[in-house]
């Protein structure tokens, strides 16, 4: 009952109130690893002047105000069980700041959390870890008015620093001419001693603009997988193309498809403050984030044994049970097949046991495209805490299990383009073991339990136990078992024990 309701929790709501953008996130519950359902932003240009005047522009706050009220409004028709609005930079450092959350308290009915550096910091940190569990090195948070720099190990945020490089900190002019605001960029990086720390380590970008660089980089190199979250750049590789977008005009921007036109104007910057930080910092490698501040505020808010779960078992067990509760468990499916792959590292147990959670993902579709949906559907799928490699595995075990794709899929040359022939074979026999497992059992669990799979001296054995129970191994269940065996390099054998 505990899991049941935990399944049909309420939407959580979080307002991000940035220097130039505000933005609503609906989430569909507070659980590990939960899923936007509503997205909207709207830039206001809260922070467009902080730096000479000191204040928050009165069209600006007005403009801002009128967009809380409303989002705060849709929110509470959505039925939210909670609403976080929080403020960063602009509202923090703003002599009228205090005036702004007072007014926002009386028009909408409800406090603003304004953020102090620290607060941001640790909320960013929040954020990596709660898409990318194991993260370890220098996260980049880059805003309208400011970006974080935080040294993350050990599931922990370290030591941090916030300073005011966002681009509203610029004029038009360093911003169509980025190279004139290198020398600020690199005195203020010079002042923060920590950073040779993450010398080596990753360097974890966060913030649309950057995303938008990743983007670019994707369409560059031709990338076949057009998911932003832990995408990977080699270091030399990231200096190289940012410094080059760096040097591009707004014209040129412009013509970049798939970038937004609100993004035009500070990407060429962008480039450059990470071209500056990647030379200071002298990472391994870039990965991107596509986890923030908002999603920080609600890994804040978990308990430590909930931040603890692993956000893909956490989200396939989740949907599993929301949509196939009449299904071979996943969890005891992926127990069964173990021992049919007693050389698996941990990194493979672990996507067995996501795949065979989602292993019903395609249940509803026509038979012969079965294959083709869960393989596109699984490689596009939301989820975080994986690598770009291990969603393509994760796809190619799942669609696997219901037969060959057909044709010439665009996915199936992604998951070709990601993943070695021995990786591809261990997937398909991963996919093949489900699909003997729901052969056997029609998807009734307690019939799988009849049955034992392992591997011994070169065969692989399946053992039926008990006479009564022979009846469920009949010719299909053969020929499931030869085709696994197979895929594997082994004999396939069949027995009764007693």
């Amino acid at each position: 009952m505990a899991d049941l309701q935990r399944i049909q929790a309420l939407p959580v709501a979080v307002i991000d109130i940035g220097s130039n953008s505000v933005r609503l996130v609906v989430y569909e519950s507070d659980e590990r690893a939960a899923l936007p359902v509503f997205n909207e932003k709207v830039l206001c240009g809260l922070g467009q002047d902080l730096d000479r005047t000191g204040l928050l522009p009165e069209d600006a706050v007005a403009q801002t105000v009128q967009t809380l009220k409303r989002f705060v409004r849709l929110a509470e028709e959505m039925g939210v069980a909670s609403i976080e609005m929080l403020a960063t930079a602009a509202v923090r450092e703003a002599r009228n700041g205090a005036a702004f959350v007072e007014r926002v308290r009386q028009t909408c009915g409800r406090e603003v959390q304004v953020l102090s550096g620290e607060q941001e910091a640790r909320f960013a940190s929040y954020g990596l870890l709660s898409g990318t569990p194991d993260a370890d090195g220098i996260l980049g948070d880059l805003g309208g008015g400011s970006v974080e720099l935080v040294d993350v190990q050990g599931r922990n945020p370290g030591v941090f620093t916030t300073l005011p490089l966002g681009p509203i900190r610029f004029s038009r002019r360093e911003l169509d001419n980025p190279s004139k605001a290198a020398g600020a960029v690199d005195k203020a990086l010079e002042s923060v001693d920590w950073l040779d720390e993450g010398r080596g380590r990753v360097f974890y970008a966060v913030g649309g603009a950057w995303r938008s660089v990743a983007k670019m980089h994707m369409s560059h190199t031709d990338y076949p997988l057009h998911i932003i979250h832990n995408y990977e750049i080699p270091s030399m590789e990231a200096v190289d193309f940012c410094k080059f977008v760096s040097n591009l005009s707004a014209e040129t921007l412009a013509k970049v498809p798939g970038i937004s036109k609100r993004r035009i104007g500070t990407l060429a910057f962008a480039g450059m403050l990470m071209h500056r930080i990647l030379l200071r910092v002298r990472p391994s490698n870039v990965v991107l984030s596509a986890y923030g501040l908002r999603e920080g505020c609600l890994y804040g808010r978990l308990s430590e044994d909930r931040r603890a779960e692993d956000p893909l078992i956490a989200y396939c067990r989740r949907f599993a049970a929301l949509r196939h509760t009449s299904a071979v468990d996943g969890d005891a499916m992926s127990d069964w097949l173990k021992p049919a792959f007693p050389d698996a590292d941990a990194v493979e147990d672990r996507l067995r046991q996501a795949a065979c959670l989602m292993a019903d993902i395609a249940r509803v579709e026509h038979p012969d495209y079965r294959a083709n949906h869960s393989l596109m559907r699984i490689l596009r799928f939301p989820f975080v805490g994986l690598s770009h490699r291990d969603r393509a595995f994760m796809a190619l075990a799942v669609s696997s299990r219901h037969s060959q794709v057909r044709g010439g899929n665009e996915a199936a040359g992604t998951v070709r383009s990601l993943l070695g022939e021995e990786e591809a074979a261990r997937a398909r026999a991963i996919g093949l073991g489900m699909r003997l497992a729901y052969t056997l059992s029609g998807g009734i669990p307690t019939i799988l339990d009849k049955f034992t799979l392992r591997r011994v001296d070169g065969a692989l054995l399946l053992e039926v136990k008990g006479a009564e129970n022979e009846a469920f191994a009949g010719e299909v269940v053969e020929r499931r078992l030869n085709a696994l065996s197979k895929v594997m390099g082994l004999r396939a054998s069949l027995r009764r024990i007693d």
